[in-house]
C-alpha cells in the first residue's frame, strides 16, 4: 500500500472516552474511564481521566462516546483532538430560549 492510498497516518492509537462537556467553542472535555487493580486486594478500581480535545466542527455532543490522539498542544491544556465520532448520545439536543 503506498502513501496516496492510506488515509491518514496517526502516530498514537486512539483512546476512546465520554464527551462529559462542550460548553466552549472548539472544545470538548473527554473522560477516560480505565481499570486499575489495587496493590493490596487485587479488586480493579475504576479510574477516571479528564482531557480536554480539541473539536474542529463543534460536532460533539454531551454523552457522545469519542475517539481521540494525543497532538501538538493547541493551547494550554488541550494536547488532543477529536478523531471521530463512534456512538452518538441517544439524550435530546436542549436549545436554550
Amino acid at each position: 500500500m503506498s502513501a496516496a492510498e492510506t488515509p491518514e497516518k496517526l502516530k498514537h492509537r486512539p483512546t476512546i472516552g465520554r464527551v462529559v462537556s462542550n460548553k466552549m467553542q472548539k472544545s470538548v472535555t473527554v473522560a477516560i474511564e480505565r481499570l486499575v487493580r489495587h496493590p493490596a486486594y487485587g479488586k480493579f478500581i475504576r479510574r477516571t481521566t479528564k482531557v480536554m480535545a480539541h473539536d474542529e466542527e463543534n460536532a460533539c455532543r454531551e454523552g457522545d462516546v469519542v475517539a481521540i490522539v494525543e497532538c501538538r498542544p493547541i493551547s494550554k491544556r488541550k494536547s488532543w483532538r477529536v478523531v471521530e465520532i463512534v456512538e452518538r448520545s441517544s439524550a435530546p439536543v436542549e436549545t436554550s430560549g
